[in-house]
């Protein structure tokens, strides 16, 4: 409905009596999104069509409330001509949610400029990477937004680590990795801490990505693999972690400095260090069975599985299920092509 055309149809059928529907459709649209007394201002307003404005307080409950309606695109000040008093209008309900809507995005905007400065100054005033790190309900947990702040502090929270830096990573990457991604290994920290990194498998079939764990490794990293990383993960000793909100973790990370849940996170990347298989390890433990690995010597030569289960004396079906199996177990669904560039790097295939 445009606004002329309500502000004509309000005119024709008086105050007293405006129709139960627009109420109805005020009520529907904008209770629990406006506060109570704001509706109940503007339904009141509806009901009256107009106001002359020096009357609008006395009747909306007040000069606040006058502004507030305003404010929100619920009501306008309307004039008929120069001579006339101005008359304070409401606009359709339909129009009112879009100006509440509107006000409602500013408000929060706003306020979330003022967190993230005063998130800032609390940065400022208690740097996170202080010595004498309390275990304060407020300081155990931060979430960072900003991406230079999260680059800033990824690089930086390896110098926290005191014995032991420990890393998951996958290939979770916001652009194609080429040589402009890759990142510079980490430091050897002189022998004084064991720095190791558990790294998706598919990061070490990439040319570029086997060249920056090759390097890292030359520099004092012990690298493992594993067929998937569910997620990235930063760990110094067992006393701050970086996790991401996000799957590259460059929109959203999660700082934590709460020793309990740094432990248990500590606990997990054992876990899998114990499962991982060190990178060009030339006699690493295959985990296929006898069947499987004849299976997977054929598939790497591109043979087909009807032929495959002629060779083996298989059935079709047995050899297509161990496909399968192996296929999972290298974290390669579809490509027996990479499967088998998977199993040769992992020593599975001499």
């Amino acid at each position: 409905m445009s606004l002329l055309r309500f502000e004509s149809l309000l005119s024709a059928i008086g105050g007293d009596r405006v129709s139960s529907e627009v109420e109805q459709q005020a009520t529907r649209l904008l209770k629990g999104v406006v506060p109570d007394e704001l509706l109940a201002s503007y339904t009141r307003l509806l009901a009256e069509g107009s106001c002359p404005r020096d009357e609008a307080p006395d009747l909306l409950g007040g000069i606040g409330q006058v502004e507030a309606l305003t404010r929100s695109g619920m009501a306008h000040v309307s004039s008929s001509g120069p001579a006339l008093p101005q008359r304070l209008v409401p606009v359709p309900p339909d129009l009112a949610l879009q100006g509440t809507l509107a006000e409602l995005t500013r408000r929060l905007v706003a306020d979330q400029e003022r967190l993230l400065d005063g998130q800032r100054r609390m940065a400022e005033t208690h740097p996170w990477t202080s010595s004498a790190v309390t275990e304060s309900a407020d300081r155990l947990v931060r979430i960072i937004t900003d991406r230079e702040e999260i680059s800033t502090v990824s690089r930086a929270l390896i110098s926290a680590a005191r014995h032991d830096w420990m890393t998951l990573d996958n290939q979770s990457v916001e652009r194609p990795m080429d040589e402009l991604t890759a990142v510079p290994p980490p430091p050897s920290f002189d022998g004084h801490v064991r720095c190791r990194a558990i790294y998706e498998s598919g990061c070490a079939e990439h040319p570029v990505g086997l060249k920056t764990i090759e390097i890292a490794v030359e520099a004092g990293e012990e690298a493992r693999l594993l067929p998937r990383i569910g997620m990235k993960m930063k760990l110094a000793d067992e006393s701050i972690a970086m996790l991401p909100l996000t799957p590259t973790g460059m929109s959203g990370a999660l700082l934590i400095r709460s020793s309990v849940i740094a432990g248990a996170l500590r606990e997990y990347f054992e876990m899998l260090w114990e499962r991982a298989v060190p990178l060009g390890a030339a006699s690493a433990e295959s985990p296929l069975s006898d069947k499987e690995q004849k299976v997977l010597s054929l598939l790497v030569e591109g043979v087909p599985d009807a032929i495959i289960a002629r060779r083996t004396g298989m059935g079709l079906s047995t050899v297509r299920r161990h496909s399968a199996t192996i296929r999972a177990k290298l974290g390669h669904n579809n490509h027996h092509f990479a499967a088998g560039v998977a199993a040769v790097r992992r020593g599975w295939i001499k």
